[in-house]
């Protein structure tokens, strides 16, 4: 089910169609070809859950399928930035290139961005592009501070003799990037299935803040960055993928609430307090926002 209200600035909501048909208020918020734009982004019917909402928490998918829910259209701005660099992108795709092709299996379905000659011209590589904040890229990259020592000590106050230390930037870290590697993974599943050889997977992630200094602070200093996939066994993609599958089917058929979202998949906590569109129809999200209330009181 998709969206069925928009979020005004005040708080207030309004349903789509009498926001496009008709402003309650006195001047929009947006232009009205791109309300109509993230009006259409975000009514998708397909016949499956995507690898895509797959990989979010089973309670959130269920509960946008199942029950009628309000998005901030401003909000959805970075999701139409996506679209549109796949627009810009699909216009110059030429020779040996696929481009916003969809497809599907027994379980799911998935709609891949690039494949072909699109890093060099010997190498059928799977692109995919991600509109992303500097934190999340940050941690992608595997970026992270270390203390180091100066060689100084503190000479007056609290922490006199105390060694004196600076930060300083690492670049071999964990890189979280579980779920965009299970996506691209699974892509790769779906064109070899049709016979397309996959030689390498690529992400070009472009930075949504990277000209803010808080950008600078995570050591972001470009727009956009290509990042490798490595390969995970197909056996244990499929496994993880056919198993969130069946969990969701098994709720929409009988109508049963699934069980809350993992802590990782709601980003502990944050994502039910600011990100979840369906935060209102969850139990769960309901009574953090409460808490939030009460503590504010």
């Amino acid at each position: 089910m998709p969206a069925t209200k928009f979020i005004c600035p005040d708080g207030s909501s309004v349903t789509v169609l009498k926001c496009l048909n008709k402003c309650p208020r006195i001047e929009r918020c947006m232009f009205l070809p791109t309300l109509r734009a993230v009006a259409a982004a975000l009514d998708r019917k397909l016949p499956k859950a995507t690898v895509t909402e797959l990989l979010c928490g089973t309670r959130e998918t269920y509960l946008k399928q199942t029950t009628e829910y309000a998005v901030n259209p401003q909000q959805q701005l970075y999701a139409l930035h996506g679209t549109a660099v796949h627009t810009i992108n699909e216009a110059h795709t030429e020779g040996n290139m696929l481009s916003e092709e969809r497809l599907a299996d027994e379980i799911t379905s998935g709609q891949f961005d690039l494949y072909g000659q699109i890093a060099d011209y010997d190498d059928a590589t799977l692109g995919d592009f991600k509109v992303t904040s500097s934190y999340k890229l940050m941690r992608a990259l595997g970026y992270y501070k270390v203390d180091m020592l100066t060689g100084e000590v503190y000479k007056t106050g609290a922490r006199k003799g105390q060694p004196k230390t600076r930060k300083e930037w690492r670049i071999d870290g964990v890189k979280h990037l579980l779920d965009w590697a299970i996506q691209l993974n699974y892509y790769r599943m779906l064109l070899e299935a049709r016979g397309f050889k996959v030689d390498s997977m690529k992400i070009q992630a472009l930075c949504r803040d990277y000209n803010l200094r808080i950008a600078s602070e995570r050591n972001i200093s470009k727009p956009a960055y290509i990042i490798p996939i490595n390969k995970i066994s197909d056996r244990w993609v499929k496994l993880y993928v056919s198993e969130k599958a069946k969990r969701l089917q098994a709720a929409l058929d009988n109508n049963a609430l699934p069980p809350v979202c993992t802590a990782k998949e709601r980003w502990h906590d944050r994502k039910c307090l600011g990100y979840c569109a369906v935060a209102e129809n969850c139990p769960y999200g309901r009574m953090l926002k409460e808490k939030i209330q009460v503590k504010a009181a």
